[in-house]
């Protein structure tokens, strides 16, 4: 037999691990072979030199070609080789080449990340899952969604989200190869947050649904946190809202702002919302009306009380009305500047002037920036210094008088006020009684008929009616009453016991207390004009003669009077009458040229000193009881009067009645003419007389005729007052007599000694020459010179 002899084979690892890298836990696999199997090789496995036993991780088949870790470890790693020896026999073979292998410390870790990575997802967004590991290797990866594996194995995982049911706890691991597989630890899990898609809501709307002109209006639309990037869109009456002057939104249009509204901003808002950079859009929200209205309401300011002046101590209230309602703040002005106050009310209660003023009132709602309505017509109030009363009206005396009325007066101002008075006198109030009384506001205060008890010191005080007004006392007047009227004394100047016209007399009325007195004068108890206290009596006539008293009055309404003097008696007596005589007698116009008249005073026996003679109405020169009368001096007839005068009372006569002379030498002429005549009428008288009683008697009557004595004896004529006719002739006596009876009282007679009544300026032509001429020649001169 041949005998074949070969090298003894070298072993090599034929089956290693796919990854020289391999992770705790992961089984490895080594197989060593040499040759074919039938030698029955026996396999001896070396890490870095050593042999490799088995343990609890390590094993080997069943010749040990084939190596198996089942969980690698840190310990495992090194430099794998192996040698053969066939079984039963002596034969070993040399170490085969090493293999390499590295167990890592721990396993590899994931990190599962996704993008986007927003906090929420919402329906019709994507989202990709990254499961990234530490260590690269042909790595298949392992999704689980909630711990439920999800379809995928690449490190990459798609999710289209379709609603919340996408959302949950998203993990991955990584596995390498098969029988077993290695599978990494789970990655930290991601979480998915899928909402639905949320309905927007204004979340600031205006707090009135009711604004004003140029109010300011705010919306804010919100959609959750701010975190998700919405920006909004706002729609009026579903019309998008765009900015303009007026309206703004903030930076992502959640705000609306509109800075001034008016009737164009009415409307019904919505917003929506859409998440920045993504294709998430949301349903609008639900409407809010806003109305604006087409004007700012109206204030109306009013004050209670609204009295026309106020005074420290009183308080006011004043009220701003607004014509629309809502929940406003009042702001208070004075003079233009801020006062406290925010309701609609604000009292005042008022200290000095310094509380007078313009008062207005504004209403606001609303803040940042708040409504302001326009000011309200503005309220005066004006305040002033509680008046001191004054005395306004006082008696004229402050001395009075008993009886005396008495009147005071208090006065504040315009009456318009309604202030009601207080009198005090003496720091005591002043009551009505039965003399003292006050008008309707007791302004007035009036004493009747004042008294001892009325003395004392007035003064008033006001207080204005209803009202809480008192002002302080007025200055004070003192008033004093006379224990009694004053008393009058009246005298009289000159006080002669008899007084004649003419003379004047003066009545003087002194009174015990002076004042401003009117007097009044009375005579025999009537009034006569006079008013001072003296009256002046130009004595007329007997007619001023009487009893004469004075009194003494002061003040109208009712005016004072004193008491009546004590009369004082004025005596007149008319003045003695002065009377012409003509001493001429009637039968001396035969043997004188001139009448000689004569001024005399009779049933007087004054010392009448001379005599006024007028001729007409002018003074003649003579002053003698006596004038007489001349052709010379009165060629004509003239009017004579006279007047007697004295050196005591009375000074003169009352002037006696005018005495007319005619033209002597015409009746002289004429007497001389008729002388012839005369006694031829005188026998026809006698003869006709004698005839008259012889035809009487047929008729049976034995009444004699009476006989009338033409011719009268001088005796005769002395002692009876029968006219002498040649007489009333001569000087037309007739002209010159006196009324009937002054003819009585005068007693003429016709004799030769009676005188001739002158009766024309151009018959009074005797002198007193001629007179006595007259009565030492018992004849007459010639008118024939």
């Amino acid at each position: 037999m041949c005998l074949l002899s070969s090298e003894i084979p070298v072993p090599t690892i034929t089956e290693t691990p796919k990854w020289a890298h391999v992770f705790p836990t992961e089984s490895v696999k080594f197989k060593c072979g040499i040759g074919p199997d039938s030698f029955n090789w026996m396999y001896t496995w070396y890490r870095d030199g050593k042999q490799v036993n088995a343990d609890g991780t390590v094993s080997f088949d069943a010749n040990g070609a084939g190596l198996s870790i089942s969980s690698a470890s840190a310990g495992h790693t090194g430099k794998y080789n192996c040698s053969g020896k066939i079984q039963n026999r002596a034969v070993t073979s040399q170490t085969s080449s090493e293999v390499s292998l590295t167990v890592y410390a721990q396993k590899p870790t994931l990190t599962l990340t996704r993008d986007p990575d927003y906090d929420v997802m919402f329906a019709g967004e994507a989202v990709t899952f990254s499961c990234a590991i530490s260590v690269q290797s042909e790595w298949t990866y392992l999704w689980y969604k909630d711990g439920s594996e999800v379809t995928g194995s690449s490190d990459k995982l798609a999710v289209q989200i379709k609603g919340t049911g996408n959302g949950g706890s998203y993990t991955c691991k990584a596995t390498r190869g098969p029988n077993p597989a290695f599978i990494t630890d789970s990655s930290a899990p991601e979480q998915l947050n899928v909402q639905e898609i949320p309905v927007p809501t204004i979340t600031e709307t205006p707090k009135w649904a009711h604004v004003f002109p140029t109010a300011s209006v705010k919306f804010k639309c919100g959609i959750g946190p701010d975190s998700y990037n919405w920006i909004y869109t706002w729609y009026r009456d579903g019309k998008q809202v765009n900015a303009d002057g007026t309206v703004s939104f903030n930076a992502n249009g959640a705000g609306l702002s509109i800075s001034s509204a008016s009737a164009g901003h009415t409307g019904k808002y919505n917003c929506s919302g859409k998440i920045q950079n993504r294709a998430v859009t949301s349903q609008t929200s639900s409407e809010f009306s806003l109305t604006v209205y087409a004007q700012k309401p109206t204030l109306t300011l009013t004050r209670d009380p609204d009295y026309d002046v106020m005074f420290a101590g009183e308080a006011v209230t004043f009220s701003c009305a607004i014509s629309v309602q809502s929940e406003w703040t009042y702001l208070w002005y004075k003079d233009g500047s801020e006062v406290t106050g925010s309701s609609d009310k604000l009292a005042v209660q008022i200290k000095g002037t310094g509380n007078g003023g313009s008062y207005t009132c504004k209403a606001t709602r609303g803040p940042n920036p708040a409504f302001i309505t326009d000011s309200s017509a503005p309220e005066q109030l004006n305040v002033q210094e509680i008046p001191v009363p004054t005395i306004t009206e006082t008696p004229k005396w402050t001395h009075v008088f008993p009886t005396e009325s008495v009147k005071f007066k208090c006065g504040i101002g315009p009456d318009s006020y309604n202030w009601i008075y207080t009198w005090y006198r003496d720091g005591k109030q002043v009551n009505a009684d039965g003399t003292v009384s006050f008008n309707a506001n007791g302004a007035g205060l009036s004493i009747s008929s004042a008294s001892a008890g009325h003395t004392g010191k007035y003064k008033c005080s006001g207080k204005i009616q209803n009202r809480a007004v008192t002002s302080q006392t007025s200055s004070e007047f003192s008033l004093t009453v006379y224990a009694q009227k004053p008393t009058l004394t009246l005298t009289r100047d000159p006080d002669y016991d008899v007084m004649f016209p003419g003379e004047a007399v003066n009545f003087s009325c002194a009174i015990s207390v002076q004042s401003e007195w009117k007097y009044l004068w009375y005579k025999d108890g009537s009034e006569v004009i006079g008013s001072s206290d003296k009256l002046a009596v130009q004595i007329k006539g007997t007619g001023n003669g009487g009893s004469y008293t004075c009194k003494a009055t002061r003040g109208p309404n009712p005016a004072f009077i004193t008491d009546l003097s004590a009369p004082e008696q004025l005596n007149v007596q008319e003045l003695p009458k002065a009377s012409i005589v003509l001493l001429t007698g009637w039968s001396d116009v035969f043997s004188t040229d001139s009448l000689i008249l004569l001024c005399e005073v009779k049933e007087s026996t004054h010392n009448w000193t001379h005599y006024t003679w007028l001729k007409e109405v002018e003074q003649i020169d003579s002053f003698s009881e006596k004038h007489a009368v001349t052709p010379s001096n009165d060629p004509d007839q003239s009017t004579y009067t006279c007047r007697a005068h004295a050196d005591e009372r009375p000074l003169y006569s009352k002037s006696s009645d005018s005495f007319k002379t005619k033209n002597l030498l015409l009746k002289r002429r004429v007497l001389l003419s008729i002388s012839g005549c005369i006694v031829f009428g005188i026998a026809a008288v006698f003869i006709g007389c004698v005839a008259l009683r012889v035809f009487r008697k047929p008729n049976g009557r034995d009444d004699k005729m009476e006989e009338v004595n033409l011719f009268p004896t001088m005796a005769e004529l002395k002692i009876t007052d029968v006219p002498c006719p040649l007489v009333e002739y001569i000087t037309d006596a007739s002209l010159n007599a006196p009324a009937k009876e002054e003819e009585e009282e005068n007693g003429t007679v016709c004799s030769e000694t009676t005188p001739l009544p002158i009766t024309k300026q151009e018959d009074q032509a005797a002198t007193t020459d001629n007179q006595e001429t007259t009565e030492t020649n018992g004849g007459l001169s010639s008118f024939l010179k």
